[in-house]
């Protein structure tokens, strides 16, 4: 039923915990097959992925052009893409299936949905980021790629699926969905805070806010990466 794309760099440290989340789901026959496309890791990834099952593909580096990739690969009716650092709670699938269920059968249109993003961290200011995304998400319908995405596959291939970006794939897809093909699920989506806790809350944040104001602006996505994360490319 479902294909699950995971675009992955490095993701050692995460990887086990997201694909581990997605067993109870394996087991009762909604997750079909794990789609790993690798961006050129050079610890551990493809050896964790391996020994989980999933099957890897490599492709050039570039959250946009991994997503892509792996979406051309996947073989089944529904996809849910998320990133190697996202772990969903657990019972998420028997929400994704009623979902699924709706839409197969007619219930509802061709409808997309994210997860509630939450981080792994303690304090004042996770907590905050949290209530912000929340309301960004219910208000502008503007959730991020740490909320994963599930989308059945006509509704990907009729909006003509991400693209190649290096940055801002997520902010693509889902302004080309629309408001109304986009729901947002109960369940939660754990996040590492590490690319938090490394630059700073704040610092982190209006880094953010500023790649999405350049890309509302049609600045080039090649430059606005070079903000987000100057050392190296995005993946």
């Amino acid at each position: 039923m479902i294909s699950v794309v995971i675009p992955t760099l490095d993701a050692e440290a995460g990887l086990g915990r997201t694909l581990a989340a997605l067993v109870p789901a394996a087991v009762e026959g909604l997750v079909r097959e794990v789609v790993v496309v690798d961006g050129g890791s050079a610890d551990r990834t493809l050896e964790i992925a391996d020994a989980a099952g999933a099957d890897i593909l490599r492709a050039g580096r570039g959250r946009g052009l991994q997503l892509r990739a792996g979406a051309g690969r996947a073989r089944f009716p529904w996809l849910l893409f998320l990133h190697a650092d996202t772990e969903l709670e657990r019972g998420w699938e028997r929400e994704a299936a009623q979902l699924i269920e709706r839409v197969d059968c007619g219930q509802r249109g061709l409808t997309a949905a994210v997860f509630r993003f939450t981080l792994d961290d303690v304090g004042l200011a996770p907590r905050a980021l949290e209530t912000g995304v929340l309301l960004r998400t219910a208000v502008l319908k503007l959730p991020y790629g740490d909320q994963g995405l599930l989308i059945p596959r006509r509704l990907y291939d009729q909006i003509g699926g991400y693209a190649a970006l290096p940055v801002m794939e997520d902010v693509d897809i889902v302004r080309r969905l629309g408001r109304r093909r986009l729901v947002a699920l109960r369940s939660r989506a754990l996040t590492s805070a590490a690319r938090y806790r490394k630059d700073g809350y704040v610092r982190r944040v209006l880094v953010n806010q500023a790649c999405l104001m350049l890309y509302l602006c049609r600045v080039p996505a090649e430059r606005i990466a070079r903000l987000y994360a100057p050392r190296r490319a995005v993946s």
